[in-house]
């Protein structure tokens, strides 16, 4: 009794007052409301990844039936019809030489420029880069292809990584330029104090600091790289032509190979899902990291 009446007169005596209690009821109501907030967001994004998946192994009938659901017989006719064609994968041969051309040729030209933009403060470069990022590709397709079919490169390698290089050079000089201006500018210069040029403090010091946005800068420009359609369509021949294209093709006039699109759809989607999940320390690192320093 005597110790609470004296925690009461400090309390008084030096204007203090005890904090409020914590409202439980509020707390628990705003944690139901993120819990259900995050599954609706979840679902929105697994659910056709699951409807897909299932749909690779049930016939053209069972796809278009309502009422079949995730009980079925499966069957893997789809994927021997698709995989005996053998465009399918014929094309992920293309997106994958296609992808990885144009990803580390991007990443070796937009690593050191964003390097040099962001340490050394070219703000109008960095204005001109986002302009390249907003003008549409789709606006430069006729020009291309008169260019192009002049130099005779139309059906070509060549044509769809110089395509695809439009976008993802200034993707990954746009995610890096945050990196390097993150990074201390005194470790750059202790190492030009022990004997290195510019560039060698750059290869040495940055360049293994933004490892992480490097990685996430170039997994994101393959994505873009192994799912664009449109330049695609126009520049690649029967011989280059990558998977959207192929995936285009089940769709006919008169039907749609809906167990075979959905088979394609499954092989083509299982590298992308493999190279994320191995990357996905250095994808989450990049993000974070990219976050906190821009």
């Amino acid at each position: 009794m005597s110790a609470t009446v004296s925690s009461r007169t400090r309390q008084t005596t030096t204007g203090l007052r005890p904090p409020p209690p914590v409202n439980g009821r509020k707390r628990r109501s705003w944690s139901w409301l993120r819990a259900i907030a995050i599954t609706v967001v979840c679902l929105v994004f697994v659910l056709p990844l699951v409807w897909m998946f299932a749909a690779a192994f049930k016939t053209n009938v069972q796809v278009t039936d309502p009422s079949v659901g995730l009980w079925f017989s499966p069957t893997l006719d789809n994927f021997r019809s698709v995989i005996d064609a053998g465009l399918i994968l014929k094309s992920m041969g293309n997106s994958l030489i296609v992808g990885a051309l144009s990803t580390v040729l991007s990443a070796v030209i937009a690593v050191p420029a964003a390097w040099a933009v962001g340490r050394f403060r070219m703000h109008r470069a960095g204005s001109l880069i986002l302009v390249a990022r907003i003008v549409p590709g789709i606006s430069l397709l006729v020009p291309w292809y008169y260019l192009f079919a002049q130099a005779g490169l139309v059906g070509s390698y060549t044509v769809l990584v110089l395509s695809h290089m439009f976008v993802s050079v200034p993707l990954i000089l746009w995610i890096m330029i945050s990196f390097f201006e993150g990074l201390p500018v005194e470790l750059e210069e202790a190492a030009r104090t022990d004997g290195l040029s510019a560039f060698g403090a750059f290869w040495r010091i940055s360049l293994p600091l933004a490892a992480p946005g490097t990685a996430t800068a170039s997994l994101l420009a393959f994505v873009f790289s192994w799912n664009n359609f449109m330049f695609a369509l126009i520049f690649a021949d029967e011989h280059t032509q990558t998977v959207p294209v192929t995936l285009f093709n089940f769709i006919s006039y008169a039907s749609t190979d809906w167990g075979g699109l959905m088979a394609a759809a499954t092989l083509i989607t299982l590298p992308v899902l493999l190279a994320a999940l191995l990357g996905q320390k250095y994808l989450v690192a990049g993000l974070t990291s990219g976050a906190s320093k821009g």
